[in-house]
């Protein structure tokens, strides 16, 4: 554990340089989510359901139980394992991680969140310049020189980051505006070494207040289903999950934030809500 200075965290949009680092960052995040993830389909009724037809139905050509129980899983896993990360993508959205923070970096660079720990120290937070790249290779050019449209950047959204004297630990993704005063936070990521030290309190109430300064007032988060961790963070940041609580307000269809949903229809993320 890396003991951390919350009031020299420089919270900034990411920028063209940030995005191997970012995309190196997401992967160390999802480690393991999507094995969960896929468990969490297998265990589903349905799922459960069609996988003993098709293992009675195999019971019948082979002579051999294990084989009949276990041909079917091991099928739908591969399926799974195929499918899942260009269907799901960043959680919340159907784009793949890859074409979303490519697309994140356009538009104004120097927007920055504030800290408020910096209030309370009465320092300033600094950040190292980004190193200048020498001998691009004609690969990096052709990306550089990439035509991202309109359309395109609007629906990718932003992606922040969390930034200490140049070294990136941690991310958070807000997705497009589809509704007025309505955002949405579908990727919180903090670096395995800077865990348990603040950073994804500190991303999610300086982008609230950066939002809330903007018109906002509503904020939906969404969480993947078997991560218990991430539900803790937000219900502690004084979020609720939508259809959990008896007296919730949006009971009907409007300004209800459908769930991300995967295989056979199943609900791949929880969805919480915040009133700012």
């Amino acid at each position: 554990m890396v003991k951390l200075e919350l009031d020299q965290v420089v919270m900034r949009r990411m920028k063209e340089d940030d995005i191997e680092i970012v995309k190196a960052l997401i992967k160390e995040g999802c480690e393991g989510t999507e094995n969960r993830l896929i468990l969490h389909i297998l265990t589903r009724p349905l799922c459960l359901f069609i996988l003993a037809v098709f293992s009675s139905i195999l019971r019948c050509l082979v002579h051999s139980f294990i084989l009949a129980l276990t041909i079917p899983v091991f099928l739908l896993i591969i399926f799974l394992k195929i499918t899942m990360p260009r269907s799901t993508g960043v959680l919340g959205s159907s784009r793949p991680s890859w074409d979303y923070v490519g697309s994140s970096y356009r538009g104004t660079h120097d927007e920055t969140l504030q800290n408020p720990y910096c209030r309370i120290s009465g320092k300033t937070p600094t950040s190292k310049k980004p190193r200048r790249r020498i001998g691009a290779k004609e690969k990096d050019k052709e990306e550089s020189t990439e035509t991202i449209t309109p359309e395109r950047e609007q629906a990718a959204g932003q992606v922040w980051v969390a930034d200490i004297e140049g070294e990136i630990l941690a991310c958070i993704f807000r997705e497009r505006e589809t509704q007025p005063g309505i955002r949405r936070i579908c990727r919180l990521v903090t670096s395995c070494w800077y865990r348990r030290e603040g950073l994804a309190r500190l991303l999610v109430q300086s982008l609230e207040q950066w939002e809330r300064e903007r018109g906002a007032h509503r904020v939906y988060a969404h969480v993947p289903f078997p991560s218990k961790v991430g539900e803790v963070v937000f219900r502690k940041l004084g979020y609720t999950q939508q259809g959990k609580e008896p007296d919730e307000d949006d009971s009907g269809e409007r300004g209800r934030e459908p769930p991300e949903k995967g295989f056979l229809g199943n609900p791949l993320t929880k969805v919480f809500y915040k009133d700012l």
